[in-house]
């Protein structure tokens, strides 16, 4: 059962939050101030806590509550915070959630979003601990630690980062990886992908809005670029971004101006931009997609990422780390790869990257019969692999090298190799002695 403390001068809200969190199973502790909080936090173990910012000083200025957050930082807990106050005071959100708060509500609230605030925090919280052998980009080569001490010296600039690489190599984990080393380490990192976003919302998401800007504007929202004030924004596939909007955002990264949409005051921002991208971003200039002054404010330094095929040497310790990694969320010990299986590995494509590779074996965790994971609880589906650029052979010695590669990936079964390859038995069999290819019996 996770334990909330409530932290408010008035009992009416510490007993209607309480109500409702004991409903859905949580267990509540109160204080009516900071220090009764301090005091609340040394002798008990807390999950989250449920802040007011306004006590006995004032009711408006929330520095009570700001003191409290520099606190909790100044002893490190890393207790997720939710913070209560009012739309209106977006100023006094931004500066909590920039001192560590992770998320904050209207007072007063609605039942069902201060459930969803306080389960969306524990949930992370538990899926941030499961995970945190993963937290940082993997590194194990001599190659990938160079990358690594490349991107660790960039941190400790101000300068705009470039991420470039395929899908699944790790690009939102070198991200966060670089803030974590930087001098903005204090703030949290503040993230948007792209690709996620409806064109019509990029600029509300970006920027934020006013209430009744636009038709669904039923609230103030603040954009991205107002939380990571002082920190760093992460923009994930920048090159989805509409051409039509990439004008304001160069602006931004210019000046550090922009306008939430509905108004017309200009805010400042001075985050710093780490951008990551899939895409060819020279080929969309080309193509008239993507702004050229643009690529040159977010490239100020780039970081290549290399596809997993170019990281075979890493394999096993990938291997180690993400079957350590599901070990732990499943619940079982002592699982490793058996020869076989890591020669399995080594020998796909990887079209999709680390990511790919953690979900293979995370199914393997889980289906393997016993401790020992074998190639064919490794379930790679070899129609998913693409075309290698292959060197210059014969037609024959292109055909035994298929064939071999096709009855090592079925572990010695000749008949499903030829099944592959759309071969018949007798078929099959005529190539294997054709080339004197040494068969398990």
């Amino acid at each position: 059962m996770k334990t909330v403390l409530i932290v408010d001068d008035l009992i009416d809200v510490r007993l209607s939050a309480r109500i409702v969190l004991e409903s859905h199973g949580f267990n509540c502790l109160e204080a009516q101030h900071p220090s009764a909080a301090m005091t609340c936090l040394e002798q008990n173990q807390i999950d989250l806590i449920l802040l007011d910012m306004n006590f006995s000083q004032d009711t408006t200025s929330g520095q009570e509550g700001l003191a409290f957050l520099s606190k909790l930082q100044s002893l490190n807990y890393t207790i997720p915070v939710i913070v209560i106050t009012a739309w209106a005071k977006i100023d006094l959100a931004v500066q909590a959630m920039q001192k560590g708060a992770c998320d904050f509500i209207e007072k007063p609230w609605k039942n069902a979003r201060l459930l969803e605030a306080v389960q969306g925090a524990t949930i992370q919280t538990d899926s941030q601990q499961t995970t945190s052998t993963q937290s940082r980009f993997l590194a194990f080569s001599t190659q990938s630690k160079q990358l690594l001490e490349k991107a660790q010296r960039i941190a400790k600039t101000e300068a705009n980062i470039l991420i470039t690489g395929e899908n699944g190599t790790g690009k939102s984990l070198l991200a966060e990886y670089i803030h974590d080393e930087s001098l903005r380490a204090s703030h949290e990192m503040i993230s948007v992908n792209m690709a996620a976003i409806p064109e019509n919302l990029f600029e509300s998401e970006l920027f934020g809005h006013k209430k009744g800007a636009f038709t669904d504007a039923k609230e103030n929202r603040t954009g991205r670029f107002t939380l990571a004030n002082d920190s760093s924004l992460f923009l994930d596939e920048v090159g989805c971004l509409p051409i039509a909007l990439q004008a304001k955002l160069l602006r931004v990264l210019e000046s550090g101006e922009y306008e939430e949409v509905g108004c017309s005051t200009s805010k400042r921002s001075n985050a710093r931009v780490i951008s990551a991208t899939n895409a060819d971003l020279n080929k969309l200039i080309e193509q008239g997609e993507f702004r050229r002054d643009l690529l040159f404010r977010l490239n100020t330094l780039v970081i290549e990422l290399p596809p997993l095929r170019e990281r075979l040497d890493e394999i096993a310790a990938f291997a180690e780390h993400f079957i350590a990694k599901h070990m732990n969320k499943y619940g079982r010990t002592g699982v490793a790869l058996s020869e076989q299986a890591h020669k399995k590995l080594k020998s796909y494509h990887w079209p999709g990257n680390m990511r790919e590779l953690s979900h293979v074996l995370e199914r393997a965790v889980i289906m393997a019969d016993t401790n020992v994971i074998q190639a064919q609880d490794v379930q790679i589906q070899p129609g998913d692999e693409t075309l290698l650029p292959l060197p210059l052979m014969t037609l024959e010695q292109a055909e035994k090298k298929l064939i071999l590669n096709a009855i090592d990936h079925f572990d010695g079964n000749v008949v499903r190799a030829g099944e592959f390859l759309g071969l018949s038995k007798s078929a099959i069999y005529r190539r294997v002695d054709k080339f004197n290819i040494q068969v398990k019996d």
